[in-house]
Order: C-alpha cells, then structure tokens, then sequence
C-alpha cells in the first residue's frame, strides 16, 4: 500500500510534467482551480490549487475534505502511483471505478486535453 508521502511525491511529479507539457495539454493545465485528492485507502485529503500549470498542495488533511474543490480527485494510492507513472490508464481506470473525478462541466472538457 502506498504512503502518504509517496501519494504527495506522485502529485508533485504530475505537476511537474503538467509544467514541462506543450499544446492543448498545456492550455488545459493552465487553468486556475481549487483542487482535492482523496486517497480513499489512506483516507486523506490532498488541498491546493491548479494554477500556472502546476498542482500547488496546501494541506493534508484526514478523510474527505468538508469543503467542495471545484476539481476533485477518489483515489487510492497505489492507482495514484500507476497513474502517475503511466502504468495505468486514466479513462480505463475511470471506466471501472478506479478514479472518480468530480468537476463542472466546462472544467472537464478543459481536462479531456489532460487526460
């Protein structure tokens, strides 16, 4: 099982290749968001922002964040970890259940370009 400080690296190096990404992938990774990671199996909440094309974690907090990210991420850590390193595909993942994304409308097809 994954730990938090693995789940944490996993997220800073998403930022990082969101960062370093080109095209419509860059576009929509610049978009200025509040964000949340549940990692349902640890149950912990990653908070911050999605802003300069760069996932900013503020927090870890326990359990389900009570406050509604405008983008939110159900995770469990080991998925995070094969998703990251792209061992596991995002819309098969999210097909099964794996990975539930919340998000307005607009904010996912913005995010279709990232997935």
């Amino acid at each position: 099982m994954a730990t938090i400080e693995e789940c944490r690296a996993a997220l800073t190096r998403l930022s990082d290749s969101m960062r370093h990404a080109e095209g419509d992938v860059r576009a929509a990774a610049a978009m200025d968001r509040s964000v949340s990671c549940h990692i349902t199996d640890l149950d912990v909440t990653f908070v911050g922002r999605l802003t300069g094309g760069r996932i900013e974690v503020h927090d870890t907090l326990e359990g389900p964040t009570r406050e509604k990210a405008q983008l939110r991420l159900a995770i469990k850590g080991d998925d995070l970890l094969a998703l990251v390193d792209g061992e596991l595909h995002f819309a098969r993942a999210w097909a099964s259940g794996r990975v539930r994304l919340e998000a307005g409308l607009r904010d996912l097809f913005h995010l279709r370009k990232l997935l």
